[in-house]
């Protein structure tokens, strides 16, 4: 159940993002939602540790400022799966990795429980 909570709301977040942002385009229905939710849930469990694993450096000198180009790469990844995500640029892609880390962060805030 917790597993489909989070498929969901990286789906939400992401129709939130394309809502939000104009350089973020979102062209599907609640199936497309359920996949990108999936896609994207998918890269941060497989993809997201190898790249942070490989750039430790690079976090590590820029303070943490790293992981922002980090999820704007992920979500340009999401983009390339994902025939109704469509992203202007690789600047709005760092947005919106930005605000799909807020969205997450406030839900797993106002709703899980320790």
């Amino acid at each position: 159940m917790r597993v489909l909570v989070r498929i969901l709301l990286n789906g939400f977040g992401l129709v939130a993002a394309a809502y939000l942002l104009p350089g973020i385009h979102w062209s599907g229905g609640l199936g497309a939602l359920l996949v990108a939710g999936f896609v994207i849930g998918a890269i941060n469990l497989v993809v997201r540790p190898i790249v942070t694993a490989l750039s430790c450096p690079l976090i590590v000198l820029s303070l943490g400022l790293f992981y922002l180009v980090i999820n704007g790469l992920l979500l340009e990844l999401a983009d390339l799966l994902l025939e109704a995500l469509r992203i202007d640029s690789f600047v709005w892609a760092v947005f919106g990795g930005l605000f799909l880390a807020a969205f997450n962060l406030v839900f797993k805030l106002l709703f899980e429980k320790e």
